[in-house]
């Protein structure tokens, strides 16, 4: 089960000069979580709001709002990233959608039968996740992808009641360090006893596992920082992980 965009016919404004759908005024990305959601103009963080504003303005059929929760509400594996990228989920609605990152993401999910359907970079391309849905630490487009510290704990709430949502969820891997630091907060760890590594496990209090990895972000993988292979192992041990605690 996922969160699915309701769909409707395109608007002639909906496409740029470069014939490029912008979907986000035509779907409206539906939470797999509604529930559990900051409103579409959340005011919290005045910084992030700052930045909101003035993307409608420059791009107003752009989301620019907090970005949902998107896959399966029954999940086993909670996927939590760090924050929406300007281009991508800020743009399009989605979580991982429009930029590198998604592309890298969600073609390692399917190889693990995670997810189903083709990555189309857009929110209305049918993709699905099965068994796994995806969180961001933060919900909001920070500057340069950097969110404060205040931010950070301003939004953690929102993930926590979105993790308690789906006790389904006993595994979760956090890509990049500040995912790391939210998540192991979030599931009741404590820092700095659990350090971020690549491919480090920590059991939590109440034995949910957290396992980290490198974000999947274009200048990881063409760094060389992050490889598929890499990758694969993170998913591979998650879902070893399972069978285990099953």
């Amino acid at each position: 089960m996922d969160s699915t965009p309701y769909a409707s016919e395109l608007p002639e404004h909906a496409i740029d000069s470069a014939d490029e759908i912008d979907v986000t005024t035509v779907f409206a990305p539906v939470s797999a979580l509604p529930e559990t959601e900051p409103p579409h103009d959340c005011p919290l963080c005045p910084r992030l709001v700052a930045v909101r504003e003035q993307l409608r303005t420059e791009f107003p059929t752009w989301w620019n709002a907090p970005v949902h929760a998107f896959g399966d509400p029954t999940a086993w594996l909670g996927i939590i990233g760090l924050a929406p990228g300007k281009h991508g989920a800020n743009r399009t609605g989605r979580a991982f959608t429009g930029d590198y990152s998604g592309q890298f993401l969600f073609e390692t999910l399917g190889r693990f039968g995670l997810a189903t359907g083709t990555y189309g970079a857009k929110a209305e391309d049918g993709l699905a996740l099965d068994g796994a849905i995806i969180l961001n630490a933060v919900k909001c487009l920070p500057p340069e992808n950097k969110p404060t510290p205040e931010e950070i704990r301003t939004c953690r709430p929102f993930l926590e009641t979105q993790a308690d949502a789906v006790p389904t969820a006993r595994v979760f891997v956090a890509l990049g360090h500040i995912a790391h630091q939210s998540a192991v907060k979030m599931l009741g760890g404590r820092l700095p006893k659990a350090r971020f590594a690549h491919g480090a496990e920590h059991v939590m209090p109440d034995g949910r596992i957290l396992i980290d990895s490198y974000h999947c972000s274009r200048y990881n993988v063409n760094t060389g920082v992050l490889t598929a292979e890499m990758f694969d192992a993170v998913f591979a041990r998650a879902l070893a992980l399972r069978g285990q605690m099953s």
